[in-house]
């Protein structure tokens, strides 16, 4: 028997025969917001923005026909020039651009570039009103993971049917085996002096459109 083998063996007796059996996990939290959190539908938006502002985050709502509109007042807000996108952004969200050039993500932009361009425009898988956080799962208009985490500026399109009240409301609604991003406000770090320091992992701006169909 070799050393690995004895190693094994001696996991295997330690296991038991309880070995391959998955423990009971506890489901006692709250999966809904209650009553008094969002009685309506509009409280559960209401409490999205709201949550989004208080993590340092740009939000506005906006109806169906100035999704395009509201995409390069934004922009031009932030005086871009250049920008990059999913390869399956929907068309009319950058069709109302002027004067804004936009990469698509096909194939796909090299770091310097990302690192270069003046932002980048996304949406989303789900996004949760209790925390105000965008989830990605690399899906439709939401692109590799690497276009959100280089630019220093990302616009979020979140359609008000992806928002849901509770963090195990969105987890119904995700894949585990895609690649999941949770963004909460701009990155931020505390270092050991406890100093708040903005886009050290990410972006230093989020600026989230509620789309309201």
């Amino acid at each position: 028997m070799s050393s690995r083998d004895e190693v094994l063996r001696r996991v295997r007796e330690a296991l038991g025969g309880s070995r391959g059996t998955r423990p009971p996990v506890p489901r006692g939290y709250a999966r809904r917001l209650t009553e008094a959190e969002a009685e309506t539908r509009a409280d559960v938006l209401a409490l999205f923005t709201e949550r989004v502002a208080d993590n340092r985050a740009a939000v506005r709502h906006v109806g169906a026909d100035e999704a395009g509109t509201a995409v390069a007042a934004a922009l031009w807000g932030r005086e871009a020039k250049q920008i990059v996108v999913p390869a399956d952004l929907p068309f009319g969200w950058l069709a109302e651009l002027d004067g804004v050039r936009a990469l698509a993500d096909t194939p796909p932009v090299d770091l310097d570039t990302l690192a270069a361009v003046d932002g980048v425009v996304t949406g989303c898988a789900v996004a949760v009103a209790q925390t105000g956080t965008v989830v990605l799962d690399g899906g439709r208009a939401q692109g590799r993971r690497a276009l959100t985490l280089v630019p220093g500026y990302h616009l979020c399109v979140v359609h008000a049917d992806q928002i849901v009240g509770t963090v195990p409301e969105a987890i119904g609604r995700l894949d585990p085996a895609r690649p999941l991003t949770w963004i909460s406000g701009p990155s931020a770090t505390y270092g050991i002096e406890m100093v708040r320091v903005e886009g050290a992992h990410g972006p230093h701006h989020l600026e989230v459109l509620v789309v309201e169909d």
